[in-house]
């Protein structure tokens, strides 16, 4: 199998430095004019990714100006009320003001249980990759290793705290989650029960440990009336909500959503009940969704700056890119508790 060049094989056969190379290679910095020359035509000659294509008998080569591509992953197709929209809305602006594109590829479970990328994937010219709502471990690992730089926008449920070799950013999840939940219990509320599949992904188990701390600092760890299934199921249909609701022992102060969608979910299957929030029970979400403001009644939530993380996710990604041999960064991106009438006196 042929060996797939890289920068660090450029950089040794011409005995300069990685980062040299990668600026001369990447437009950014400041390279002399002979020496970027002399990395244009090692590249052509080793077979460097695009460089490869100048290789074809003439000794003369020239800066070669491709439509460079960075690459949005995603498992599912993005909703627009998510947070991901005005993240993806701000991201897309600032790279295209740097020449880039930005290609969409859903990937299909197939293509991730076997690793495999998408086949219209344009790995010659696609600079970097970032990946949205795609929790699965050994996919991760396998972008991870493919030489291109990436960013993750939230992981798999990383509760081992294993070394994931990308940058990552998160929307910071345990201190909300822990205030809301505080709050609850400050009112009086000591019946509080989480709902969400808590290793969906590293957000939601975030979110989670936060209630949890909360409740343990009051001495009420346990999880009576929590609902915990796995995955989607019963968390958006409100009738299968309704039966996991009315078989906790008793009818809890308040739930904490693991995000807004659940929540929602759960307002329907507690009217189906013939509940009335809040006087009844408390909800609280997570993201500030679109419809988190106009279920009635209006549900308390955690809002994500998806504006501030699509800027921040830009620089990471280009930064990333203009420098591959700087160390991974993990980035948090505060939040901000929006109280609503779902948890109202």
């Amino acid at each position: 199998m042929r060996h797939k060049v890289t920068v660090q094989d450029i950089a040794d056969a011409l005995n300069i430095s990685r980062n040299t190379v990668s600026k001369a290679i990447n437009g950014t910095g400041v390279v002399s004019k002979d020496t970027q020359n002399k990395i244009y035509r090692k590249a052509a000659e080793l077979g460097y990714k695009q460089f490869s294509m100048l290789n074809q008998g003439s000794t003369e080569t020239t800066n070669p100006q491709p439509n460079y591509e960075i690459a949005l992953f995603s498992h599912s197709v993005l909703s627009t009320s998510h947070f991901s929209s005005a993240l993806l809305h701000t991201f897309q602006e600032h790279i295209s003001a740097l020449g880039y594109r930005l290609s969409v590829y859903t990937i299909r479970d197939d293509f991730m249980f076997k690793c495999q990328l998408p086949a219209n994937f344009n790995y010659d010219f696609t600079k970097g990759i970032i990946i949205i709502e795609m929790f699965n471990e050994c996919y991760t690992e396998f972008l991870c290793n493919l030489e291109i730089p990436t960013l993750f926008i939230d992981t798999f449920a990383n509760t081992a705290g294993q070394m994931i070799n990308s940058d990552i950013m998160y929307m910071e999840n345990y201190n909300c989650s822990y205030k809301m939940t505080q709050s609850l219990l400050a009112s009086g509320y000591k019946k509080i029960g989480f709902v969400g599949d808590y290793l969906h992904c590293h957000s939601f188990y975030e979110r989670w440990s936060g209630y949890r701390k909360a409740m343990q600092d009051s001495c009420l760890d346990n999880n009576e009336y929590c609902i915990l299934e796995n995955d989607n199921l019963p968390y958006y249909n409100p009738e299968l909500l309704a039966s996991k609701i009315k078989a906790l022992p008793c009818l809890p102060d308040a739930f904490v959503c693991a995000n807004d969608y659940i929540a929602i979910d759960v307002i329907r299957a507690l009217k189906s009940m013939n509940l009335i929030i809040p006087n009844d029970i408390k909800i609280c979400g997570f993201d500030n969704s679109a419809e988190s403001r106009i279920i009635e009644p209006p549900l308390t939530t955690a809002n994500i700056p998806g504006d501030s993380m699509g800027y921040f996710a830009a620089e990471t990604l280009l930064s990333r890119i203009q420098h591959p041999e700087l160390s991974y960064r993990t980035i948090y991106v505060q939040t901000q508790i929006i109280n609503r009438l779902s948890t109202s006196e």
